[in-house]
């Protein structure tokens, strides 16, 4: 019997027809193949539970940002402590220059937008396997320049938002209220205002009128 010597890929995302896009075009590559996936958080960790327990390898997670209930950049922490050596590399529908560092600081070890051409995919794929950290080269210098100034009192203010905080305050930049930001993550209503509340005390803020305001030019200075 031949052993596979593919490299093997979970992908968790909440859309399964993306999820299933993506699996056909990895599958095209000659030394990679999708083995297992999962349309949310505690899905994944049990797939990855049973995956450890019966001894199947899985070689790198690809891991939506924005999925039901809960985001990425929490879960990851939760399959860290599964699987300490696993790679994430995240994909999402938001801005790399928004994101990516939050990302990288969450333990993740690359970041593509779903907008990318398949090649950025599996380029960053091969990289994280490789042991290295994909990000686009553009985002590579804004990410180190903004280390550089992390000592930056609004940087470091927004960077103790949690990582549902941030995706709520992200989608406020944009322009959502509550109720939209509610369908579009699939929380409650209730959880959205929590956040808001939340985020206005960590930021100091008075009112919703100096949240919107500030979350509106802090995503236009990024």
């Amino acid at each position: 019997m031949t052993i596979s010597t593919k490299s093997k890929i979970m992908l968790v995302d909440d859309h399964a027809m993306i999820r299933h896009g993506m699996a056909m075009l990895i599958n095209m590559e000659a030394d990679m193949e999708v083995t297992c996936e999962a349309g949310d958080g505690p899905e994944a960790i049990e797939i990855i539970k049973k995956n450890i327990k019966e001894n199947i390898p899985i070689d790198i997670l690809i891991l939506d940002v924005s999925l039901k209930s809960v985001s990425g950049l929490e879960i990851i922490k939760s399959i860290q402590s599964l699987a300490p050596s696993l790679p994430v590399l995240f994909i999402s529908m938001h801005d790399e220059s928004v994101y990516a560092e939050r990302a990288l600081r969450a333990g993740a070890r690359g970041y593509v937008m779903k907008q990318e051409p398949r090649n950025v995919l599996i380029a960053a794929i091969r990289e994280v396997l490789k042991g290295n950290i994909f990000l686009s080269k553009s985002i590579q210098e804004q990410v180190l320049k903004r280390i550089a100034v992390r000592g930056y009192e609004q940087e470091a203010t927004v960077s103790a938002l949690t990582p549902s905080e941030f995706e709520v305050f992200h989608l406020i930049g944009l322009g959502y209220n509550s109720h939209e930001i509610s369908n579009l993550l699939s929380r409650s209503v209730k959880t959205i205002e929590t956040h808001r509340f939340n985020i206005r005390t960590k930021l100091k803020l008075r009112d919703t009128g100096d949240l919107i305001r500030y979350a509106t030019k802090w995503f236009a200075d990024q």
